[in-house]
């Protein structure tokens, strides 16, 4: 064994996503329902992990928001489970919040095949994770979010890296202890500490989710914040399919009180705009007006209607 492989393999050894679980050392022995409700009582534990984190979300969602108003991007790198999330997260941005495409985008080891196909060992070298932060054009006005339930995935460590050389504001969603997170190159750290897997090493399982339920709150707190959002309602969705076309107007209705036949024409007249149309009925003016209202009031809606500008 090389000096690099005892290292490498006393570096795993010492991960909390590494060791054995003592509520599931007999979980093949158990029965199906038995094995579900060992897996159902650890992903229990998962939520009470990310909230002590909420802090630590807080301080990224405010670096995200301020980025994104003065140009920057948001952009998720990670490796297997941890990289199809950011994906996923940042896929799915666009038709929920109307972001444009390129706003918030995800980076896996391996590229695009990776998110169907393992590309074992693409993950094992920090120079592809700089060689993609440079491929993605990067910029000191960008945040860039590393994500590895282990915090040390190379390609990830090698990305943030690069990001922390060029100037952008970095962060970190891992599922180790905050008291042996080690990267100087990560201003925000985020450290959901869910324990060992139900099954030893299997990150995509609790880990996995307190991932998941972390890069939700960074993008939908961030949207919130973007004036995204009114009352607790997505208003600036894109009219891309039918169910979108339905759930806009059920939106103009649930808001303003007003027949399907009168939010589909409201939503006509402001171009598909539900935001546009929302402010014409509530504050009873025209479509020109209501984007003139809008801009004042940078994109709420609520000042919008209340006309607080």
């Amino acid at each position: 064994m090389s000096d690099d492989t005892k290292k490498l393999f006393a570096e795993i050894s010492k991960l909390s996503t590494e060791q054995r679980n003592p509520n599931s050392m007999d979980i093949d022995a158990r029965s199906t329902e038995e094995i579900l409700r060992i897996i159902n009582n650890e992903d229990k534990k998962v939520a009470f992990a990310v909230e002590e984190e909420i802090p630590h979300i807080a301080r990224a969602v405010d670096e995200i928001v301020k980025a994104i108003k003065n140009g920057g991007r948001l952009l998720y790198f990670g490796a297997g489970t941890s990289g199809r999330l950011g994906v996923v997260d940042a896929s799915e941005c666009p038709p929920t919040f109307g972001t444009p495409y390129g706003l918030i985008e995800g980076y896996i080891a391996g590229g695009r095949e990776a998110m169907f196909r393992a590309q074992e060992g693409a993950e094992d070298y920090e120079e592809n994770g700089a060689v993609d932060v440079i491929k993605a054009k990067v910029s000191a006005k960008d945040v860039v979010c590393g994500i590895a339930a282990s915090r040390r995935t190379p390609y990830v460590v090698g990305a943030i890296k690069k990001a922390k050389e060029i100037g952008a504001t970095t962060l970190f969603v891992t599922a180790t202890p905050r008291d042996t997170f080690n990267i100087p190159e990560v201003d925000i750290p985020i450290c959901a500490h869910v324990g060992p897997e139900v099954v030893m090493g299997s990150t995509r399982m609790k880990s996995g989710t307190a991932q998941k339920l972390i890069l939700n709150m960074l993008t939908t707190a961030a949207m919130i914040r973007k004036g995204k959002v009114y009352e607790n309602m997505m208003i600036d969705l894109q009219m891309t399919n039918k169910k979108l076309v339905e759930r806009s107007k059920r939106i103009v209705m649930t808001i303003t009180g007003i027949s399907y036949e009168d939010a589909s024409s409201s939503l006509e007249k402001a171009g598909g705009h539900v935001k546009t149309a929302l402010v014409m009925i509530r504050a009873k003016v025209t479509a020109e007006e209501a984007r003139e209202r809008l801009n004042k009031a940078d994109g709420f809606v609520r000042g919008a209607i209340e006309g607080s500008f």
